[in-house]
C-alpha cells in the first residue's frame, strides 16, 4: 500500500524499486559503462524501466536465468505537450488519455500530477504533487436526464480537468511544477506528466480481506517481484533470478522502455559477456531460461458473473491467478503450468487458473512479447482483482504476499 501511494508514475515507481534493491545490497550499473563479470547484485534503470539481477558466486557463462516479468505504467491521464488551456472563466490542463482507461472512474475525483521534468543540459526530476490540484467534473444530472440509461464520454471534450478560475496563461503549469520541484521554470525542457488520484489506498470490508487502492495493474507485481528477487538473492539460487519491469504496457509495448524494446535482451546478453562468455554460453543460457510474466487478472464480478467463463472463477485472496489463452494471448502452454504448479507447492501458495469466456475478448500482456523476442518458454501469471483499469481497484489483501512467495519458490530453484 505504501508502495502504491508512492509511485503515481512509472518513474517513481522505478525510483521506489531502485531504492529497496540498493538497500538490500544491489548496485546500480549505468548502460554506457562497462560491465564487469563479478557476483551479486545489479540493476540497470532506463525511464520508467528497470532490470535488477542477482549473480551467484558459482554461477558461469551458461548459467539460466529464471525471470520475474511485470510493467510499471497504468491507464491514466497524461499532460499534453502544450497544457495551458481554458475556456468560459476557466483554467484547465489539456491531457490525452493513455492506455485503456475506464474514463468514468476519473470524474469528480480529486487529483494530483506526477511524473518527470526534463532539464536543458540533460538530467531530470521527479515531481510528485499529492494533493488536490485538478478534477474533471461531470455534468449534473438535470442537465443530462438519460445519464444513468448510458455514460457518453467524448476524450477530446469531456476528460478536461480543470485547476482554477481566470484565463490561461502559457507556460503556467510548468512553472508550478518547476516549483513544486525545486527547479526553474527556464530550466525544465520538456516532460511527461499525468495525473493520479490522490486518495490512499486502504483496506476494505468488515474484516479487512480486500485492499482499495490505485495502479495495482500493475505495480502490485512489481513490489512482488521486487520483493521476490530480493527473498531469492538472500536465501540462495539454483540460477541467475531476475526482475524485469518495462513500461508502455497499456499502449502496446513498443518503445525502448517497453517489452517489446531491446533492454531485456540487452541485459541478458551483457551479463553473458560480463562473466567472459559468448554468443553460444548466451544461446545455452536462454534456452534454458523461463520467465513468469505477471500482470493483473479478472476476479470473478459477482454482478456481472456471466462476462466471465462458467468453469473458471478467481477470487480475491485464493491466491495467484494462472493465465491461459490458446491463441496466445497468454504464454502459458503445460510445460509452465507444471512450472508454476510446482513453485506454488513448494511456496505452500494456492493458486487458480484464469480463461477467458469464449465470447469475450481475451486481453494480453508483455508474457507472448517476451516469448517471441527472446525465444524464452513464459508463463502468464498474476492477481485476480476487481475494477482492473479503474482510477480504483481492488485485490484481495493476502495476495500481494502469496504472489510474492510463489515469485520467490520459482526464482530460487
Amino acid at each position: 500500500m505504501g508502495f502504491l501511494a508512492a509511485s503515481p508514475s512509472p518513474y517513481h515507481a522505478v525510483a521506489g524499486a531502485a531504492q529497496r534493491l540498493e538497500k538490500a545490497g544491489f548496485r546500480q550499473v549505468e548502460e554506457h559503462a562497462a560491465w564487469d563479470g563479478e557476483s551479486g547484485g545489479k540493476f540497470v534503470t532506463r525511464g520508467g524501466a528497470i532490470i535488477a539481477w542477482y549473480v551467484p558466486e558459482d554461477a558461469t557463462a551458461a548459467t539460466p536465468y529464471r525471470i520475474v516479468g511485470a510493467h510499471t505504467d497504468s491507464p491514466n491521464l497524461r499532460v499534453k505537450p502544450v497544457p495551458d488551456r481554458g475556456r468560459h472563466g476557466w483554467k484547465q490542463i489539456a491531457v490525452e488519455v493513455y492506455g485503456g482507461t475506464l474514463l468514468n472512474t476519473w470524474l469528480d475525483r480529486d487529483l494530483g500530477l506526477s511524473g518527470r521534468l526534463s532539464l536543458r543540459g540533460g538530467g531530470s526530476v521527479l515531481v510528485h504533487v499529492d494533493r488536490p490540484l485538478l478534477r474533471v467534473p461531470q455534468l449534473a444530472i438535470h442537465l443530462d436526464r438519460g445519464v444513468n440509461d448510458g455514460l457518453k464520454l467524448d476524450r477530446q471534450q469531456h476528460m478536461t480537468p480543470l485547476w482554477g478560475l481566470g484565463d490561461p496563461h502559457e507556460g503556467e503549469l510548468i512553472a508550478f511544477l518547476a516549483g513544486e520541484a525545486g527547479v526553474a521554470a527556464e530550466q525544465v525542457a520538456g516532460w511527461d506528466l499525468m495525473a493520479h488520484s490522490v486518495e490512499p489506498p486502504a483496506y476494505l470490508g468488515k474484516d479487512r480481506e480486500l485492499v482499495a487502492g490505485p495502479r495495482m495493474d500493475n505495480l502490485l507485481s512489481v513490489h512482488a517481484g521486487v520483493s521476490a528477487l530480493i527473498a531469492a538473492a538472500q536465501a540462495g539460487t539454483d540460477a541467475i533470478p531476475v526482475f524485469a519491469a518495462f513500461d508502455h504496457e497499456e499502449c502496446g509495448s513498443e518503445s525502448d522502455t517497453g517489452a517489446g524494446g531491446p533492454l531485456l535482451g540487452s541485459v541478458l546478453e551483457r551479463s553473458v559477456h560480463a562473466r567472459g562468455g559468448s554468443s553460444e554460453d548466451r544461446a545455452r543460457a536462454l534456452a534454458a531460461t523461463i520467465c513468469l510474466s505477471s500482470d493483473t487478472g479478472h476476479a470473478v464480478h459477482p454482478n456481472y458473473a456471466e462476462r466471465h467463463d462458467p468453469d473458471h472463477h478467481p477470487m480475491p485472496g485464493a491466491g495467484p491467478i494462472l493465465k491461459v489463452n490458446v491463441n496466445q494471448r497468454y504464454a502459458t502452454d503445460g510445460r509452465g503450468r507444471a512450472v508454476f504448479a510446482e513453485a506454488c507447492e513448494r511456496a505452500g501458495v494456492p493458486w487458480q487458473t484464469f480463461v477467458s469466456n469464449n465470447a469475450v475478448p481475451c486481453g494480453t500482456t508483455i508474457g507472448p512479447i517476451t516469448a517471441a523476442r527472446h525465444g524464452i518458454s513464459t508463463v502468464d501469471i498474476g492477481v485476480a482483482i476487481l475494477s482492473m483499469h479503474s482510477a480504483r481497484e481492488l485485490c484481495g489483501a493476502a495476495d500481494p504476499y502469496l504472489l510474492a512467495n510463489a515469485m520467490t519458490a520459482f526464482l530460487r530453484h
